[in-house]
């Protein structure tokens, strides 16, 4: 009674080699599944114990493209027991080679994002020259594009199809397709301008489009700026070739101008001190030049001015130098009883008495 049921036939198979292609697919499931967890729960953990990074990177950089090759070749194995016709079976054979081409780019992709990640961006981090740092992240999104054009295009060509006809047929579609990819082309070409003429660097602070921050990376299509507040703003590159840049880190010196007020109850000996005080923080700061101005300059409504005018070198973060010599000065007033003083209004009362006269009786 089995035997008749596993010779029964359907769709050109019998219900035994259906049984037998499906039954060897679970079990690949089930091994590549148990392979996973292996990797990541075994070998993982002692590769991490281990002196050199080359075994952590080598098992991260195959573990999830050697995986899907190998369920890949399962299916295919089981698939291989049974007879699907000419036609089917060309397709089948075709749809894996073309799998099995993308999970070889997939891990040839990794590979050349492991070398800049871990090879080439510690080089690049130890050179003082900043090109190498703006070069590096289009170096690597190229490389990673390149190779999986390439993977697609032997993918395709060995699954059957005539890959000189599809790029024949796109030539059709051609003048569509630059229609619709004008800014994208704007955008490279804005990304090469900036690469030329270096308008900015990374970590430069630049002004551009009502927007005010540091460059944080510089990419073919796109830049993307932090700015004081903290976020982070993506500008297309065409940006920089239609807009003025100010590029406020290229100053040779930016010159700050403090007025501090003290109040009128501080002694001639107190103002002294206040000017000492802030001659000794301006010289002990690294981030600014030696000329410093500092002196008494004006008696005010409510307080009594000592003008500060220093300069921030440049590349020095002037925001963050502001705010470390403005606490310093708070600090260190504090510390001596120094006060500021702020807008006080005093009212004088004069009170007048009046004799009273009697009137003669």
């Amino acid at each position: 009674m089995g035997s008749e049921f596993l010779s029964k036939t359907f769709y050109g198979n019998t219900v035994g080699e259906w049984g037998t292609a499906l039954l060897i697919i679970i079990a690949v499931l089930l091994l590549s599944k148990a392979l996973y967890w292996v990797l990541s729960n075994i070998v993982k953990k002692l590769t991490s114990k281990t002196k050199t990074q080359f075994d952590d990177i080598l098992i991260d950089l195959i573990e999830e493209p050697i995986i899907f090759a190998v369920t890949v070749g399962g299916i295919w194995f089981g698939l291989n027991r049974l007879n699907f016709g000419e036609t089917l079976t060309s397709w089948i054979n075709g749809g894996v080679r073309f799998l099995v081409i993308i999970a070889v780019t997939w891990l040839i992709a990794r590979l050349v994002e492991a070398v800049f990640t871990h090879y080439l961006a510690p080089i690049a981090a130890r050179s003082e020259n900043d090109l190498d740092d703006q070069l590096l992240p289009i170096a690597r999104k190229g490389g990673k594009t390149a190779v999986w054009i390439i993977g697609l295009v032997v993918a395709l060509n060995n699954a059957g199809y005539d890959v000189g006809a599809l790029i024949a047929g796109l030539g059709i579609g051609g003048l569509a397709l630059a229609m619709a990819a004008k800014d994208t082309v704007s955008n490279i070409f804005g990304g090469f301008t900036v690469f030329t003429d270096q308008p900015f660097k990374i970590n430069d602070r630049i002004r551009v489009s009502g927007f005010d921050g540091s460059v944080a990376e510089i990419g073919i299509r796109s830049t993307k700026l932090r700015t004081l507040d903290g976020t982070l703003v993506t500008l297309p590159n065409s940006t920089f070739s239609d807009s003025a840049v100010e590029n406020v880190s290229a100053e040779p010196s930016r010159k700050v101008v403090s007025n501090l007020g003290l109040t009128y109850d501080t002694s001639p000996e107190q103002m002294q001190r206040a000017m000492a005080i802030l001659r000794e923080i301006t010289a002990a700061n690294p981030s600014l030049e030696e000329k410093v101005v500092c002196g008494f300059n004006a008696f005010g409504d409510f307080a009594m001015n000592i003008l500060l005018v220093y300069y921030i070198r440049s590349g020095e973060d002037i925001v963050g130098v502001q705010s470390a010599i403005n606490l310093e000065i708070l600090t260190r007033f504090n510390a001596e009883g120094l006060e500021f003083a702020f807008p006080t209004q005093t009212l004088y009362t004069i009170a007048q008495t009046t004799a009273a006269k009697e009137s003669p009786a």
